[in-house]
C-alpha cells in the first residue's frame, strides 16, 4: 500500500522540521513534555489544513502561529495556574533533548521572563523573525514587538546577571578505568 502525495509531503517536512518546531515550543513552555504535547497538537491542525496551507506559502509561519496560540491558550487555563510546590523553580528536562548543556542556565533565566516577551525573543532570535514578521504572525504592532523585545532582553541580562554560577560538569569519572 502506497501513501497519497500529500501524506508523503507532509511526512517529509514533518521529518525536516520537528525537532526545530519542538525545540521552540520548549523555549516558549519551558517544559518537553508539553512541548511535545504542543508540537503534537500543531502538527495535527497543519495535517488538517496541509494542502491550503502549503498552496499559501511556508509551513513553518503557520504553525509557528499555532504554536503560539496553543501555549498562550495552555496559559490561560485555569488548571495551569495551580502549581505544585515540588515544581516551583524546576527545569523539567527531557531525555531525548537536542540542547547542549551550556544552554541550561540562558534557558533557564529565558523562563523566569514574563512569557510575551519570552515569546518574541523566542521568535526574534531562535526562530530569527524580523520585527515585521514577528508582528505579523502575533497579530500585532511592530512597536509592540520592538518594546516586548527591548523588554524581555533586559529582563533576560538581568536574570542572567543574579544566577549563581554552577559548577563545570566532569566530562571523566575520576578513578574510573
Amino acid at each position: 500500500m502506497t501513501d497519497h502525495p500529500r501524506e508523503t509531503d507532509f511526512r517529509t517536512w514533518v521529518l525536516e522540521h520537528r525537532t526545530r518546531l519542538r525545540t521552540t515550543a520548549f523555549l516558549l513552555c519551558g517544559d518537553w513534555y508539553l512541548a511535545d504535547d504542543l508540537v503534537q497538537d500543531a502538527l495535527g491542525r497543519l495535517y488538517s489544513r496541509w494542502g491550503r496551507v502549503v498552496a499559501a506559502g511556508d509551513p513553518r509561519a503557520y504553525v509557528r502561529r499555532i504554536l503560539c496560540n496553543l501555549h498562550t491558550d495552555y496559559r490561560r487555563r485555569p488548571a495551569r495556574r495551580e502549581i505544585s510546590a515540588a515544581d516551583v523553580g524546576t527545569l523539567r528536562s527531557h531525555p531525548h533533548t537536542s540542547m547542549d548543556e551550556r544552554d541550561d542556565d540562558l534557558i533557564a533565566a529565558l523562563l523566569t521572563i514574563p512569557a510575551g516577551q519570552r515569546t518574541m525573543l523566542v521568535l526574534r532570535f531562535f526562530e530569527d523573525l524580523s520585527v515585521e514578521q514577528t508582528a505579523a504572525l502575533l497579530k500585532t504592532s511592530p512597536g509592540n514587538v520592538k518594546s516586548q523585545t527591548s523588554r524581555g532582553l533586559e529582563a533576560l541580562r538581568s536574570a542572567l546577571q543574579t544566577q549563581p554560577t554552577k559548577i563545570a560538569r566532569p566530562t571523566k569519572i575520576e578513578g574510573a578505568s
